[in-house]
């Protein structure tokens, strides 16, 4: 008993094993975070653990950067990126602009030359092959956002490829990523993926590990494959691009289109004054009027004039709502022009087919198409809809006579004939016009 009086019980065993014991555990550790043991979970290696602690703050700080702004983004219209497509003869460049061009544009280019422009689905973009020579080379290492660098993977890197690359290094390298072709060449699968694998690791070592690569394994109608194009057509709309140091400084132009616009009276006075105008996206910094441009191969020249037009591929509209038009390629190098130009040189108009005649004459038809009567119509039906087609048919059914008046657009000037000479009509010339015949009249009754 104790000092009070009462009786002293034993206290009970702790239970050891069982249910009731792991119960006991689980809230004897109730303090401890996410009820684990912190000592059991420990470092086995001190060493190793420092090691791996410290290659992992290494590779983070590897990744950081100086951020750089954009000053082209500056401008109201930014201009679309630049992808310069390179490689040797016959890898497959121009198939491969005809398919990204067909993906983004739904549109069949047969010979792709120049600057080619394109819509995509969240901006723009420049496709452009690079020439096989040195001046090429240097002048596209300069400009270009992106490089998509085709290889044949039947006969591996040429000697083509080292010499853009060294010649990247020396302009800031620019983003690169590699386009393998002619995968179909191959007749086993075994050598296919060996052959990947191979071209994978010297890609690597000479860009950067990790860079983007892309497989492209065959041919159908003179395109590659609609999915694999598909997976290169996203990748290259996504791209983030890090601005140069020397584009940040340094407005530069790609030009799309030269006119030679020297008034004719000059042309015999002088040889060397001629007025040349260069149509282009600019690119970089602002470009104001009399600086000095430089034009490789040719020389260094004053800009005389500097005008902005209206963009022929817009996104915005005035608004600055999202435009949603028909056009979705700009080629003026290709032939290929979407809409009416008006500029200084002229009016330049694209006109979509050329298969119809005056609204007079009948549309002539052959026995063979009698089942695309339904598709001649709705064709018919489009061209009357199309702007440039109704223009042309206008000017084409104008009456052959003089001082004849019309306008071009609607609500303009009225455009006349300002000869000084007055037409004098007579029933001969009269009827001479619409094809009557005329008896002679004279004295004589007999001879009539």
């Amino acid at each position: 008993m104790d000092d009070n009086g009462k009786p002293i019980h034993k206290a009970h065993n702790k239970t050891r094993a069982g249910r009731g014991a792991r119960e006991k555990k689980r809230q004897d550790n109730s303090h401890l975070k996410n009820n684990r043991n912190n000592r059991s979970h420990g470092v086995a290696n001190v060493g190793k653990a420092k090691r791996q602690i410290q290659r992992n703050s290494d590779k983070s700080h590897q990744k950081e950067y100086v951020p750089k702004d954009d000053r082209s983004k500056l401008v109201t219209s930014a201009s679309p990126p630049l992808v310069v497509v390179m490689g040797p003869k016959g890898v497959g460049k121009s198939t491969l602009i005809r398919s990204l061009v067909k993906y983004y544009s739904n549109t069949n280019l047969t010979d792709p030359t120049g600057p080619i422009t394109c819509k995509t689905h969240t901006g723009r973009v420049t496709f452009m092959e690079c020439p096989n020579d040195v001046s090429g080379m240097l002048d596209t290492a300069k400009i270009a956002d992106l490089v998509l660098l085709v290889v044949d993977a039947k006969f591996g890197f040429e000697m083509e490829t080292f010499e853009y690359l060294n010649i990247l290094q020396t302009h800031g390298f620019t983003k690169v990523a590699g386009i393998f072709t002619h995968l179909d060449q191959f007749e086993k699968l075994s050598m296919v993926k060996k052959t990947k694998k191979l071209l994978k690791q010297r890609f690597w070592g000479e860009i950067y590990q990790g860079s983007k690569m892309f497989y492209l394994s065959g041919v159908i109608n003179g395109k590659y494959l609609k999915n694999e194009i598909r997976l290169l057509g996203m990748w290259i709309q996504r791209c983030k691009y890090r601005p140069l140091s020397w584009r940040n400084n340094h407005p530069y132009l790609l030009v799309d289109r030269i006119d030679d616009i020297t008034y004719p009276n000059n042309e015999d006075k002088d040889d060397d004054a001629r007025v040349v105008a260069f149509y282009g996206y600019l690119r970089g910094t602002n470009l104001t009027s009399g600086a000095s441009v430089h034009i490789p191969g040719v020389g260094d020249f004053a800009a005389d004039q500097i005008k902005a037009l209206n963009d022929p591929l817009p996104l915005l509209d005035d608004d600055g709502n999202k435009l949603k038009t028909k056009a979705k390629l700009y080629a003026p190098g290709s032939d290929y022009m979407t809409n009416a130009d008006d500029d200084e040189g002229g009016l330049y108009i694209d006109l979509p087919r050329l298969n119809y005649s005056k609204p007079d004459h009948p549309k002539l038809v052959n026995d063979k198409d009698t089942d695309g009567d339904d598709d001649e119509e709705s064709t018919s039906e489009e061209e009357e809809d199309h702007d440039n087609v109704k223009l042309m048919k206008s000017l084409q059914a104008l009456p052959k006579k003089k001082d004849v008046k019309f306008r071009i657009f609607k609500g303009g000037d009225v455009l006349h004939d300002q000869s000084d000479e007055e037409s004098v009509t007579t029933p001969n010339n009269e009827a001479a016009e619409k094809d009557i015949p005329v008896k002679e009249e004279s004295g004589d009754e007999s001879s009539s």
